[in-house]
C-alpha cells in the first residue's frame, strides 16, 4: 500500500467518531464545555419546579389557571429583561462572571419561593427568580459559542443545550420522590428549597473556567479603540439581523412555552391522569427532549442552521396538534410524548450557535441576549393567554393553536437569515 493510502485511512479513521471533536478539545475547553452543560441543566431543574407545583398549587391556595399563567408570564418577562442586561454585562466585565452572578441570583430566589406564605409572595420570588435563569442562558451560549472551533461549534453548543432535559428530569424525580414521602403542603416547599443547590456549582466556576481568547483579545482592542455600546445591535448594518433573529427566537420560544408551561396540568384535569400518570407521561417527554438536543446538535453542523430550524419547527407543528388534538388512548398518548420533546426542545440545539455567528465579538454578548430575551418576552405572554383562554375552550385547543403560529414564525423568520455554518469568529 502506497504512503498516500494509508495517510487517507488514518485521516478517515481520525473523522470517524462522532465524538472526535470532544477528544480534539484542550483541557481549558472541557472545563467550559462542562461548566456551560451543568450551568444549563441546574437552571433547567429549578426553572422547571413550578410548572410541577402549580396543580398542588390550585389545590391548595384555590388559585385560577389565569393566575397560574401570570406567574409563569411574570417569570419570563423578567427572565427576558435579565437575559438582555447579562449579555450586555457578559461584553463589559466577562461571560465568566455574568455566568457566576447569573447562577447565584436564580438559585437564591428559587430557594426563597419556598418561603412564600401566599399567592403574592410566591409571585415576587418566582418573578425575581426569572433575571438569573434568563441571564444564565445568555452568558453560557455566548461562552460556549466562543470557546469551540467553528466546524464543531453546532455539536458543542447544542450538547451543551441538552443539559437542560437532564435538569427537568431531574426536577421530575426530585417531585415523584417528594410527593411520595412528604404531604402536598409540605412537599412543594421542599421542591424549590432544594433550589439553592445550583449555588455551589459557582465555587467550580470560578475557579477553573476562564473567558474565552477571543473576547480577552477584543477586551485589549478596546483599550486603544472606541469601546462598544449595546445599541450598536439597532444600528444600521445591524438592525435587520436583529429584527429577524428576535422573530426566530420568538416562535421558537413561544411554541416551547405554549407546551411546558401547561403540559403537567393538561394532563393532569382534562386528561384525567395520577401524579404518577403524569410523571410517566414527562418521562418519555424528557427523555425525547434530551434525544432532541443531540441529534439535532448534529444535524445543525451537518444539514446547516437554517435547515436544521425548519426540520424542527415542521415537526414541532405536526406532534404539537396530535398531541393535543387526537381523541386517542393513554397509551398512545404516552409514546407521542418523545417525538413531542424531540421536536420543542431539539429545535434550540442550533441557537446558540447561530446566534453567536451572527453578531460580531465586540457586541455579540449585547445581540445575542437582546434577540433571544425578546424572545422569550413576547413568548411570555403566551402562558398568560392560554391560561385565560382555558376558561372559555379546552386548555388543550389553546396550547394547540398557540403552538401552531409559532412554529410557522420560526419557518418564515429561518428563510429570511444567512446560512452561518462553519462560519469563523474575529476578534473586533
Amino acid at each position: 500500500m502506497n504512503p498516500s493510502g494509508v495517510q487517507q485511512q488514518v485521516e478517515s479513521r481520525s473523522v470517524a467518531g462522532p465524538f472526535d471533536w470532544y477528544r480534539n478539545i484542550n483541557k481549558q475547553e472541557r472545563r467550559t464545555f462542562w461548566s456551560c452543560k451543568i450551568g444549563y441543566g441546574l437552571d433547567g431543574m429549578d426553572t422547571q419546579m413550578l410548572s410541577f407545583v402549580i396543580p398542588t398549587l390550585i389545590m391548595l391556595w384555590g388559585i385560577t389557571t389565569a393566575e397560574a399563567g401570570l406567574i409563569h408570564t411574570s417569570t419570563l418577562i423578567a427572565s427576558a429583561l435579565g437575559g438582555w442586561i447579562a449579555g450586555i454585562l457578559s461584553d463589559r466585565i466577562g461571560r465568566v462572571r455574568t455566568l457566576q452572578l447569573t447562577v447565584l441570583w436564580f438559585a437564591f430566589f428559587t430557594f426563597l419561593c419556598g418561603f412564600a406564605q401566599n399567592y403574592e409572595q410566591l409571585l415576587i420570588a418566582r418573578t425575581l427568580m426569572g433575571f438569573g435563569f434568563g441571564g444564565e442562558w445568555t452568558a453560557g451560549a455566548v461562552l460556549i459559542g466562543e470557546v469551540i472551533r467553528a466546524k464543531d461549534r453546532g455539536k458543542a453548543v447544542g450538547m451543551v443545550q441538552s443539559g437542560w432535559a437532564i435538569g427537568w428530569g431531574l426536577t421530575a424525580i426530585l417531585y415523584a420522590v417528594l410527593f411520595s414521602l412528604l404531604p402536598p403542603e409540605d412537599a412543594w416547599r421542599a421542591l424549590f428549597l432544594l433550589g439553592i443547590v445550583p449555588a455551589v456549582f459557582v465555587i467550580f466556576v470560578r475557579r477553573l473556567v476562564k473567558d474565552p481568547e477571543i473576547y480577552q483579545q477584543t477586551k485589549a482592542a478596546e483599550k486603544t479603540e472606541a469601546p462598544s455600546h449595546f445599541y450598536e445591535i439597532f444600528a444600521p448594518g445591524m438592525l435587520f439581523t436583529t429584527i429577524r433573529a428576535s422573530l426566530l427566537t420568538t416562535g421558537a420560544l413561544g411554541g416551547y412555552y405554549a407546551i411546558t408551561s401547561w403540559l403537567p396540568t393538561f394532563l393532569k384535569n382534562e386528561r384525567g391522569l395520577s401524579v404518577l400518570g403524569t410523571g410517566g407521561y414527562l418521562a418519555m417527554v424528557i427523555v425525547g427532549s434530551y434525544v432532541g438536543y443531540v441529534i439535532s446538535a448534529y444535524l445543525t453542523d451537518l444539514l446547516g442552521r437554517k435547515k436544521n430550524f425548519i426540520l424542527f419547527a415542521v415537526g414541532s407543528f405536526i406532534i404539537v396538534l396530535l398531541y393535543t388534538q387526537m381523541q386517542v388512548s393513554n397509551g398512545v398518548m404516552l409514546w407521542l410524548g418523545f417525538p413531542l420533546g424531540f421536536f420543542a426542545s431539539g429545535i434550540f440545539s442550533g441557537m446558540g450557535s447561530f446566534l453567536t455567528e451572527l453578531f460580531p465579538t465586540r457586541i455579540r454578548g449585547s445581540g445575542q441576549g437582546f434577540c433571544y430575551n425578546i424572545g422569550r418576552a413576547l413568548a411570555a405572554f403566551f402562558p398568560l393567554l392560554i391560561g385565560m383562554l382555558s376558561q372559555k375552550i379546552p386548555l388543550g385547543l389553546g396550547i394547540g393553536a398557540f403552538a401552531a403560529v409559532s412554529y410557522g414564525v420560526v419557518i418564515l423568520a429561518a428563510l429570511s437569515l444567512p446560512e452561518t455554518r462553519g462560519k469563523e469568529l474575529e476578534a473586533h
